[in-house]
């Protein structure tokens, strides 16, 4: 660790360290995030291209990428928010800067619910096994 500047506690040191910590992490993240959506995207297509060969599984290979497409969406979204939530948190914390980590934070969660109703077809609190293949018909009998 370098020798602290002429003037500065070991205190304020520390701080500086810690906060350079925590940039390099929200990078990380973020990096991450990104790599979760593209590596996401290429698994998903390559999941579904050998579907797509045959005429009759076609309908399967979309349905098959759409899901992997945005599970994969889901993940990086979940990391960019921690992305954020770090990042706001290393720096000066203040009523500008935490509106703005809320307005993302409200805009990424709203993306992920839709996302998950979209992707699952259920809310995100629902139990998994309320999916696309337990519908609920409009008196709440299974399979309509």
């Amino acid at each position: 660790m370098e020798q602290a500047e002429i003037g500065q506690s070991p205190h304020e040191a520390a701080h500086g360290v810690f906060d350079a910590a925590l940039e390099w992490i929200a990078l990380g993240l973020e990096a991450a995030g990104v790599a979760a959506i593209l590596l996401g995207a290429v698994f998903a297509f390559a999941t579904a291209l050998p579907l797509l060969r045959a005429p009759d599984t076609r309908a399967a290979a979309y349905r098959a990428f759409r899901l992997k497409l945005g599970h994969a969406i889901l993940l990086g979204l979940e990391l960019l928010v921690a992305a954020d939530i770090v990042g706001t948190v290393a720096v000066e914390a203040t009523l500008d800067n935490l509106a703005v980590l809320a307005v993302i934070v409200l805009i990424r969660t709203f993306l992920s619910i839709s996302l998950t109703v979209e992707v699952e077809n259920r809310w995100p609190w629902q139990a998994e096994g309320r999916g696309r293949s337990e519908r609920r018909g409009p008196g709440g009998e299974v399979g309509a």
